[in-house]
């Protein structure tokens, strides 16, 4: 009897540490294609206690009960990035159509991206962008430097005047780009932003926050739920399969972060007084322990992460999670899978499929309290 349960145990560690242990199979239907209208009126599944989702099921509620689902004193970090239109169509000097998907500014003016076709884009090669909106607008043109080997992408040298940026001018050039699974939907630009967005540089948004609406802020203001900032631009990399099969040799990609002073000063004084940090969303995760994990302790941070976390990560500051539901065999899967366990996150997902929750960026959301953490022993 004994060794059945090592045996189980050893099964389950080998799985956590393996690509394969991370899949389930999804029915197309269920890729959310549209936001909830209103925002808080998404479906929520809330995981309260160490056995939800093995012994117990999840609670279902809707977003906007939020407030009566968390604690006074309770401090909700949120990630104030906004996606930028970072999708450009253009032409080259020969005429041929090309697509450019913007990832990061390099140097000023001088962004990495991805580029279709591939082939079409050699060093020297210049793409012209005429305006795609009707504000008045000069054409804009980019000059291929060199070829990214890590993303097999390019990076563009943009011709602007000295005074200006290439996000000032963005708008009239590009478009939100909206993540491939999503082929057919109506949403307008502004359904991509959370209602807090401020900071340009993000390509997909952090997209647990966009379940939420002023009001249900404000609600939980006045039940005594702070709110603190974190910026994360999120990029191409946070939605790529993770394709080795030993999960723990996978190369994280770098992303910026910023974590401010007083959101720092606002977790120490919350953890104080006995309330709890809650992310909003696996970006806000990535900021709070990749800033952490710099220094050895949470302190003010300006910079890049390459933090990955999977099963057996010893936590720093996160102690509850709101999350939407992702992607097989994505880091953010394994993340989530680092804070409650790999069979039982997939436990949860089978029955969110059995009750046709919503998946992906525009579909339902998940709110694994603090209760609800597994306990690790060692780090990883």
């Amino acid at each position: 009897m004994s060794n059945q349960g090592t045996n189980d145990t050893n099964q389950d560690t080998n799985l956590d540490c393996s690509l394969a242990g991370y899949d389930y199979e999804l029915p197309p239907e269920l890729i959310a294609q549209n936001p909830a209208v209103p925002r808080d009126s998404s479906r929520l599944l809330v995981i309260n206690s160490q056995t939800t989702g093995s012994t117990t099921a999840p609670l279902q509620h809707i977003f906007r009960d939020l407030p009566d689902l968390l604690r006074p004193g309770d401090l909700l970090i949120m990630n104030n990035t906004k996606v930028i239109p970072a999708r450009l169509y253009g032409r080259k000097s020969t005429g041929a159509e090309v697509e450019i998907l913007l990832l990061e500014e390099r140097q000023h003016n001088c962004w990495l991206a991805l580029v279709k076709p591939g082939k079409r884009f050699k060093k020297g090669s210049k793409i012209f962008f005429e305006p795609s909106s009707s504000l008045p607008s000069s054409p804009l043109t980019a000059t291929v430097l060199e070829t990214d080997k890590d993303t097999g992408g390019r990076l563009l040298q943009f011709d602007i005047p000295d005074n200006q940026t290439l996000v000032q001018i963005l708008d009239k050039f590009g478009e939100i780009p909206l993540p491939p699974y999503i082929t057919a939907s109506q949403a307008a630009d502004e359904q991509y932003q959370t209602v807090y967005a401020q900071q340009p540089g993000a390509i997909a948004a952090p997209t647990a926050g966009l379940h939420f609406t002023p009001e249900l802020i404000a609600k939980l203001g006045d039940r005594g739920i702070k709110q603190a900032f974190i910026t994360l631009h999120v990029g191409v990399g946070t939605f790529r399969p993770v394709e080795v099969e030993d999960v723990a040799s996978h190369q994280m990609h770098e992303e910026w972060i910023e974590v401010p002073a007083d959101t720092v000063e606002q977790i120490r004084a919350t953890k104080q007084n006995g309330g709890r940090i809650i992310a909003v969303g696996t970006t806000v995760v990535r900021a709070l322990e990749g800033a952490a994990a710099a220094s050895g302790n949470l302190q003010p941070f300006c910079g890049k992460t390459n933090l990955f976390i999977y099963p057996g990560y010893q936590w720093r500051i996160v102690e509850g999670l709101i999350t939407n539901f992702h992607l097989p065999r994505s880091s953010l899967l394994m993340l989530v899978s680092a804070l409650i366990g790999r069979q039982r996150l997939l436990n949860i997902y089978q029955e969110a499929i059995e009750s046709q929750y919503r998946f992906y960026s525009f579909g339902d959301a998940m709110l694994i309290l603090p209760e609800a953490k597994m306990v690790v022993g060692n780090g990883g």
